[in-house]
């Protein structure tokens, strides 16, 4: 039936049959799942043009307590459609399955003038791999304005995915407004120039960058993702990657190794020298953002980065180093564990819990503290082994910044070749985990997986677009469905649900690279990329 991902289980009845849609189909909801009734009304109306009144006679929304929380049974037939499910969740997913079956224009925004809307008789039973299936979508390097956020949102709400990791500050900008602090949007949020392609090709485009989001447009894109069933984790990135914080309150910075006051936000690609000091002024800096963090986002988990965080200025800063031996810690990698240490336990007090980049296992994994593993399996193997949840996102498999095919075509060539077959490919819980004699406790750890998107080499949302799509349909087959090993899972299958898949992305506008290559129009001739085997930051 080409759907994408793929259900737990299809039933056809031995004589086939269709249900059609027409102006008297009703369209009828539990009061617990009102919300997907309205959604389901919205976006159907407006491709096919029915008015799908609330009322008895076609498809129903109906709650089944018994099921489980993102599970759904479909069941299509000649008196209707019912689709059950205990939560929001649950009967969303549903609610999207039943859309992919009527077809590609039902993910248009206007009708075209046609009939003969009708859905297959099937059974279907659905339930999610994986509680969390993310995208982390980077603002920070090229801001993406607010309109373009709820298209991403609406293409993940699409493929079952259902946590927006949200990247929104870093060295190249800061794109959350901070009430007590204004200079983080008057200053941080935007740079003069930016690099094209990699620094090896010392090109510039000298042109300004920038933007942000107040806190009444980011509660807009919270209320938004949350009618889609998806969550949206920010994340504030700290000690590290915090130029542009430093840029517009230079105290923030190492003032006693470097002339904080003649920075500016950075301009380059890649991982700045210029790191937070760990005095308890930042500390209480930093709690301030927080606060107004926490006002903004419900999500339990808020993502603190952690990574990369360079430490020559610290080893350089006698007041660093005399903040080691006053908190008798033993060098630099455990003063930066003090900096997240402190904050697992801030938001923990606040009913919160910290999430950050693998690095944070350096000097020691705070309490409570989930890990997202980024640098191959090796941090999430250690920190599933240790008792802490992990959400696997290597950058060796689901970084969807790096190249999709060989060859000079691919545009701003970046980092490994990972095409389409690869990410269908992608095992989120290793070997290593699987085998061990401790009843599946460490694997059981591994609560999700996530497909990361970096844009320093996206600066629109056509780049967005040709990066994310088709990999991300396979990624989320994979975070969603049930699928054999990776050697063993039919690939050959999932082209052929592809071929109907790229008709739905075309109908919704989605300019992804095609099977043989990029358009003319999506190359970047003579822009150079990063090396092939060098991760993020080198």
């Amino acid at each position: 039936m080409d759907l994408i991902p793929a259900p737990l289980s299809v039933i056809r009845p031995e004589t086939p049959g269709t249900f059609a849609l027409d102006a008297g189909t009703g369209l009828t909801a539990a009061p617990g799942l009102a919300p997907v009734e309205t959604w389901l009304r919205t976006v159907l109306g407006a491709a096919t043009g029915l008015p799908l009144p609330a009322a008895p006679g076609g498809i129903e929304l109906r709650l089944d307590p018994a099921a489980a929380p993102e599970a759904y049974r479909l069941s299509i037939g000649p008196e209707g459609v019912l689709l059950t499910a205990s939560t929001p969740a649950g009967a969303f997913a549903g609610a999207q399955t039943l859309r992919q079956l009527l077809g590609a224009d039902a993910y248009r925004t206007a009708p075209l003038c046609r009939t003969g809307w009708e859905l297959p008789y099937a059974e279907i039973e659905d339930a999610p791999r994986f509680g969390w299936r993310g995208v982390m979508l980077d603002v920070s390097r090229h801001f993406m304005p607010k309109a373009g956020v709820f298209r991403f949102i609406d293409l993940m709400a699409a493929h079952k995915l259902n946590v927006l990791h949200f990247h929104l500050t870093d060295d190249q900008g800061w794109r959350i407004e901070v009430k007590r602090y204004p200079r983080l949007t008057e200053v941080a949020s935007w740079r003069e120039r930016s690099m094209v392609g990699f620094r090896a090709a010392d090109r510039r485009d000298d042109r300004p960058h920038g933007g942000y989001y107040t806190q009444d447009d980011l509660r807009e894109i919270v209320a938004y993702a949350d009618a889609r069933q998806i969550t949206v984790v920010p994340e504030i990135d700290l000690p590290g990657h915090s130029q542009a914080a430093i840029t517009a309150y230079p105290e923030l910075g190492n003032t006693d190794v470097v002339d904080t006051a003649a920075l500016g936000v950075w301009t380059d690609w890649g991982v700045s020298e210029n790191v937070l000091n760990v005095s308890e002024a930042t500390l209480r800096f930093f709690e301030g953002v927080l606060e107004e963090v926490l006002e903004i986002f419900p999500s339990q988990f808020v993502h603190l980065g952690g990574d990369e965080c360079a430490k020559a200025q610290w080893r350089e800063s006698e007041a660093a180093q005399a903040r080691i031996r006053e908190l008798g810690l033993a060098d630099e990698d455990e003063l930066q564990s003090h900096f997240i240490r402190h904050f697992d336990g801030w938001l923990a007090e606040r009913g919160r819990r910290l999430i950050g980049w693998d690095e944070i296992l350096e000097g020691g994994l705070a309490e409570g503290a989930a890990v997202s593993s980024w640098r191959g399996y090796e941090g999430g193997i250690a920190a599933a082994k240790a008792g802490h949840d992990v959400v696997m996102c290597p950058e060796t498999h689901v970084y969807l910044d790096h190249r999709q095919g060989p060859g000079e075509e691919e545009p701003i060539p970046v980092g490994f070749v990972r095409t389409l077959e690869d990410v269908y490919r992608f095992e989120p819980v290793p070997a290593e985990l699987t085998s061990l004699e401790d009843g599946g406790a460490a694997a059981a750890h591994v609560i999700g997986t996530q497909a990361n998107i970096w844009t320093e080499f996206m600066d629109d949302a056509r780049d967005v677009d040709f990066r994310a799509f088709p990999r991300l349909a396979a990624f989320a087959e994979v975070a969603w469905s049930a699928l054999p090993a990776p050697a063993e899972r039919d690939w050959e299958g999932f082209e052929r649900r592809m071929a109907e898949h790229y008709r739905r992305l075309d109908a919704l506008g989605v300019e992804y690279r095609p099977p043989g290559g990029p358009h003319p129009w999506q190359k970047r001739p003579g822009v150079l990329g990063r090396p092939l085997d060098g991760p993020k930051g080198t």
